[in-house]
């Protein structure tokens, strides 16, 4: 689906309801947890400029996201957006959980691998 459900005049101009309902059946369609973290943060920029409050907007779905789906990139690159969202102690456990020491070791073991070894090898056997 590379069709956008919003564009830039939409997500400033369309009442928070529609945006709502549009960005929840977006959700439960598509499951793009990626790209409904956009949007989202999209609306946030709104809710700055605007006048509108739109102040923890979608609140529910945001903790449903982080919360209860599986660990991401996506994830791990949007989630200090929605701070707000989440007590002290709910945000620790979701720090741990998406950067868990594990995750954390296992990249860096292959960004060593394909850095220092895998690199290299492949220019000696071009040679």
């Amino acid at each position: 689906m590379n069709e956008q459900l919003f564009n830039v005049r939409q997500i400033f101009n369309l009442k928070p309801k529609t945006l709502e309902k549009r960005l929840t059946n977006f959700y439960q369609e598509t499951r793009d947890e990626k790209s409904t973290l956009k949007y989202l943060i999209a609306i946030q920029v709104r809710d700055e400029l605007g006048v509108a409050d739109l102040s923890f907007f979608m609140k529910s779905l945001v903790r449903d996201i982080f919360l209860k789906t599986k660990t991401t990139s996506a994830l791990r690159r949007y989630y200090i957006y929605f701070k707000e969202y989440f007590d002290a102690k709910e945000w620790k456990q979701l720090t741990i959980r998406l950067f868990s020491l594990k995750d954390v070791v296992v990249n860096k073991l292959k960004a060593l691998y394909t850095q220092f070894i895998e690199g290299p090898l492949q220019g000696l056997a071009g040679s």
